[in-house]
């Protein structure tokens, strides 16, 4: 992960760099029925962020709202939108959210949620997430609990995050996978990682 210095962007450019992300979710079915959001911060206080009820796959900017990071609920947020903005509260190195509901990051997360983990070890594509220099690498992604309020839902997940290792994502049980970067590129590359690496997790734990 880069060094903690908050972006500086114009809400237009992050709105652009945040259709980019959706759009790509879009194409790879990993927001079906309109689901999943996507985020990008503009500044120490502002991030550009979907809207309610948006098609994140024909995503525009008319879908794309200016968030106050520490304030108020912006009236067309979406009920997710705490889990982007407690993160970019608590991790100002973050440039960029994504969230989305892969197949393969939705099963498994409700198979190990007991365990409260997904490991992914030895893979190549390790070497993907910013920082991995080697697939002798170990990383565990979390797995919260699935939570309607998402208010205390973005406390929880905070709570898990503070005593974790470097982490770029958590899964929420039944749900989907929240994945971050420096910027919307970084993130992007790590949602691509993320799906493939959890892909094949999946079709390994299928044959044993």
């Amino acid at each position: 992960m880069s060094p903690p210095v908050p972006s500086q962007l114009s809400f237009p450019r992050a709105a652009q760099d945040v259709i980019a992300m959706a759009r790509l979710a879009g194409m790879r079915g990993w927001v079906p029925a309109t689901s999943g959001n996507f985020s990008v911060r503009v500044d120490e206080r502002r991030a550009a962020v979907t809207a309610t009820g948006a098609n994140k796959a024909e995503l525009d900017e008319a879908g794309v709202i200016e968030a106050e990071i520490f304030g108020p609920p912006h009236p067309r947020a979406s009920a997710e939108a705490p889990l982007h903005l407690e993160r970019y509260r608590n991790a100002p190195q973050i440039g960029a959210i994504s969230h989305m509901h892969s197949m393969a990051a939705t099963v498994l997360s409700r198979r190990h949620e007991k365990a409260g983990f997904v490991r992914l070890e030895g893979w190549e594509l390790l070497k993907a997430f910013s920082g991995i220099t080697t697939h002798e690498t170990v990383l565990d992604i979390p797995i919260v609990p699935n939570d309607q309020d998402t208010d205390r839902l973005a406390k929880l997940v905070e709570q898990r995050l503070a005593g974790a290792d470097e982490t770029y994502g958590y899964l929420i049980a039944g749900h989907g996978l929240y994945v971050w970067g420096a910027n919307a590129a970084e993130t992007i590359r790590h949602m691509e990682a993320f799906d493939f690496l959890l892909t094949a997790q999946l079709h390994e734990e299928g044959f044993r």
